[in-house]
């Protein structure tokens, strides 16, 4: 017997979480978060289609919260065992999960103070310090070094050059293998290494987050320059709603670059996020998963003001002189970003720049859609900035190189399933891989099971 079940990320770019079954134990791939829609959120708080402490094992793609931020809540609820990831996901999951927790704790307390929830009171899903315990948990596995987890399973990791310690993990069970790929980096990246090259799997469980686009080959630094300098031209401000962990720290490599070229002016940068402060200073502590030299890591990290207290972050708006602001969270769904986005979004002098993919149902997407007006921390906000969006700044492959990265299969896998995008983009994968291979494919549905057979 060995089943997989879809607990997450199916038609969605979130909630990442699959249910491997063997005769003897439950493995969970990936724990997290669902975003976005309010039909989507509130799974986060539905009783888990498994019970917690039934799973033997987590087993983690990367650290980003749509793939680990159900982890507190996980052990709160009763899982006590290991959780197996690379030492980059671990150090990033340290600073990531604690922030989460800290976010939910913060964004209740507002809430009851105005009287915005319809719950008396308000509660976090998970507090900070629930973060802090699930740390506990982990168990590091170095890149390229299959496990032994339990007698009929061993877990391998390959780079998956999305961000720090992320991995394409490859399952060995009964005879059968399965790989996840998590979220598949770019394969030129300029920070990056790019991702590893797997020859074959039984069964493939892939993403899809740009399976129906092509990112932009204009260069990400062109763009990027034009705006910040049309926007300080008009003396405006540059407010960047950014990932905390990989793409903050690939906007800053960009301005470093553009600033040693003096291709924009030399205006003040902050990164006002203790999460993506931390962030990048680990960035340099794990040179083996870069293409950077040790001299471009240490520019990268010096070219912003790093503002890490709420004062600090509150002096920032009032400024009124041109500058770029880096803040998370990167589809605007909470955070510091959410503050500034009151104070400079209603000023048509300003540009509010998303670099990232902006999930179905969050402000980030309504806004890049042409929503003029937000609602935020209960009031109503003018969208009057102009808004702008880069992908081809993404951390995520686009479906032209998935499909370059899938030619080196040196035989095809018994079935792919594709996962981690929205229905279009999933659809189009599908399409796209099944064309080109002759491969079969599934877009599987929430709480679908397979049954995946022997070889």
């Amino acid at each position: 017997m060995l089943d997989l079940i879809f607990l997450g990320a199916t038609h969605t770019v979130t909630g990442s979480k699959y249910l491997l079954k063997t005769k003897q134990h439950q493995l969970l791939i990936d724990c997290g978060l669902f975003q976005g829609y309010k039909e989507l959120r509130l799974r986060n708080w539905e009783k888990l289609p498994i019970e917690p402490k039934s799973i033997d094992a987590v087993i983690l793609t990367h650290a980003h919260i749509d793939h680990t931020g159900y982890l507190p809540l996980l052990a709160k609820n009763g899982f006590a065992g290991p959780i197996y990831s690379t030492s980059g996901t671990k150090d990033l999951c340290s600073i990531l999960l604690p922030d989460s927790g800290h976010l939910q704790e913060e964004a209740t307390k507002f809430a009851n103070k105005y009287g915005f929830s319809k719950h008396k009171p308000a509660l976090p899903l998970y507090t900070a310090a629930d973060a802090q315990n699930v740390l506990k948990q982990f168990t590091t596995v170095d890149f390229n070094q299959p496990r032994k987890i339990f007698d009929d399973c061993n877990v391998s990791f390959a780079r998956a050059g999305h961000i720090l310690g992320s991995s394409l993990v490859k399952i060995t069970t009964q005879n059968t293998s399965i790989v996840f790929t998590g979220d598949i980096g770019r394969l030129h990246d300029p920070v990056m290494q790019a991702p590893e090259i797997i020859k074959s799997t039984d069964y493939l469980v892939i993403e899809s987050t740009y399976g129906n686009r092509l990112h932009n080959t204009e260069p990400p630094e062109e763009k990027l320059a034009k705006i910040i300098n049309q926007t300080a031209k008009r003396g405006g401000v540059v407010l960047i709603p950014a990932f905390a962990v990989g793409r903050a720290q690939a906007l800053l490599y960009y301005i470093s670059q553009l600033k040693e070229k003096n291709a924009i002016p030399n205006i003040p940068v902050f990164l006002d996020s203790p999460m993506a402060i931390d962030a990048s200073e680990l960035l340099c502590r794990h040179m083996d998963e870069l293409q950077l030299s040790q001299s471009v890591c240490d520019k990268l990290c010096k070219v912003a003001t790093y503002t890490n207290t709420p004062e600090q972050s509150k002096e920032i708006d009032t400024y009124r002189v041109p500058m770029i602001i880096i803040s998370a969270s990167g589809m605007a769904t909470g955070g510091r970003i959410l503050h500034h986005l009151k104070v400079f979004a209603p000023d048509e002098r300003n540009t509010i720049l998303f670099t990232g993919y902006q999930a179905a149902g969050t402000q980030g997407a309504r806004m890049v859609n042409g929503e003029r007006e937000m609602r935020i921390h209960g009031q109503m906000v003018p969208i009057r900035a102009k808004v702008e969006a880069m992908t081809n700044t993404s951390a995520h492959a686009d479906y032209q190189e998935i499909l370059e990265w899938l030619t080196h299969f040196e035989k095809p896998p018994k079935k792919v399933f594709i996962t981690h995008g929205e229905t279009t983009a999933a659809n189009a994968l599908k399409s796209h891989i099944e064309s080109r291979f002759g491969w079969t494919c599934v877009v599987p549905n929430y709480l679908d099971r397979e049954s995946l057979l022997n070889t």
